[in-house]
């Protein structure tokens, strides 16, 4: 497969040059009061889906922590405000859907989420690529990244699950939209409609994960999440998969999140028959990708780029995710986990998938190998550029010293690489 090589230079990460358009959309939210109220939130999304029954109200309390916690990030501007207030009414109405369904039809409790194959990797280690490859096996269900928005449909709209679908289309339209307004983002982590998205999105409709995390700075809302069993939320969102499964059929999963990486336990305890695949990455790389993601993801969402917070708060985040991850993972059984070294994974793909394969009791097959090298053909890594990652030159920090932190990992995982 034909490798892109191309890398993308940001020159103006920190001090962003926006053009015309940027200014403007930026100017005109800012003119709009955003109201980050629990009831302004629910009101909306029972106005959207003409539904009133959130089923249990134990969620009403996280999301209370996390509109507080995206409140008190000062240097977050009225465009990045708006944006977590529509995710938490999108997140809202989904559930208000979901109880719905599940009220007229409480059989969807009954179907089996059996032998999943969950990837439970650090972010920006290759999860992603992972995921969609796994996925291109028709064998395999998997949540494309316009259904994990909406798993499901309005009231009175008709579902097709496939771009015909109204929510497809809304999903389209915020591609089509984020590109024009961050078109390097894609090249960083795409976020097209079809490309299969993480089942973190189901969870939210319990609105807890740490996916707060990357859109706002809210260590409120870390310490909230780490300080409580996530395991009811891990239910919760199985049982939003047991609902799509039973929408559109399906017998096999593929899934995957980074966060499962520090709730090892919760996951196993949630899918006790699944095969999980750990990919590991020299964190100090994956710190780097991070913290340039987002810090151009911030130029239209942040007043100003504070590179100094963004480098303390993910580098003890990663070292966080690594800890419980190396605690849990020497203590579980080797029988169903697998780790995946990121040079491994990248030097041959189709090699890893065969461990894989080996590990889930999956037959590789003729069949499966045209699928996987037919989309391995058609999204060559590095479609869209490659980023190139300054961690020294922007964000003041020496990938040397900050290896030091990560010590503990490395005596379990050979994984550093020439930074």
């Amino acid at each position: 497969m034909d490798r892109i090589n191309k890398f993308i230079e940001i020159d103006d990460l920190l001090n962003p040059k926006l053009s015309k358009s940027q200014i403007e959309i930026v100017k005109m939210m800012n003119s709009i009061p955003v109201d980050l109220r629990e009831d302004t939130v629910l009101e909306a999304a029972q106005k959207c889906t003409g539904l009133t029954d959130f089923g249990d109200q134990g969620f009403k309390e996280r999301l209370r922590v996390q509109l507080l916690s995206v409140s008190e990030d000062q240097q977050l501007n009225n465009l990045g405000r708006a944006s977590i207030f529509a995710d938490c009414v999108r997140y809202a109405g989904n559930r208000l859907l979901f109880e719905d369904l599940l009220k007229r039809h409480p059989e969807i409790l009954n179907e089996k989420i059996a032998n999943p194959i969950i990837v439970a990797g650090l972010p920006r280690s290759g999860t992603t690529h992972l995921l969609n490859l796994l996925a291109s096996d028709k064998r395999l269900s998997s949540v494309p990244y316009w259904e994990s928005r909406e798993p499901l449909p309005l009231p009175k709209e008709k579902p097709t699950w496939d771009d015909s679908d109204p929510r497809y289309e809304r999903c389209q339209a915020a591609w089509e939209q984020q590109n024009a307004m961050l078109p390097l983002l894609k090249a960083m982590h795409e976020m097209s409609p079809d490309h299969v998205h993480e089942e973190l999105e189901l969870e939210n409709l319990d609105f807890s994960s740490y996916n707060l995390e990357w859109l706002a700075h809210v260590p409120r809302w870390r310490d909230y999440y780490y300080s409580h069993d996530q395991t009811p939320h891990y239910i919760y969102m199985k049982n939003v998969l047991k609902a799509l499964q039973w929408l559109r059929g399906g017998e096999r999963w593929v899934l995957k999140c980074p966060q499962h990486m520090e709730q090892l336990p919760v996951l196993l305890k949630t899918f006790p028959d699944a095969s999980v695949i750990l990919t590991h990455r020299d964190p100090v790389a994956v710190v780097a990708s991070i913290v340039t993601m987002l810090a151009y993801g911030q130029r239209l969402k942040y007043s100003q780029v504070d590179p100094k917070t963004l480098v303390e708060y993910w580098v003890d985040r990663i070292e966080r995710l690594l800890k419980e991850c190396v605690r849990d993972r020497f203590s579980l059984p080797d029988g169903k986990i697998m780790d995946l070294p990121f040079q491994e994974f990248m030097d041959d793909d189709l090699g890893a998938v065969k461990k894989i394969y080996q590990l889930a009791e999956l037959e590789f097959n003729e069949t499966s190998e045209l699928e996987l090298s037919a989309y391995l053909d058609n999204n060559p890594r590095g479609k869209y550029g490659r980023v190139a990652y300054h961690l020294e030159r922007d964000f003041g920090v020496s990938p040397v010293d900050l290896q030091e932190r990560f010590l503990f990992y490395y005596k379990h995982y050979q994984v550093k690489e020439i930074y």
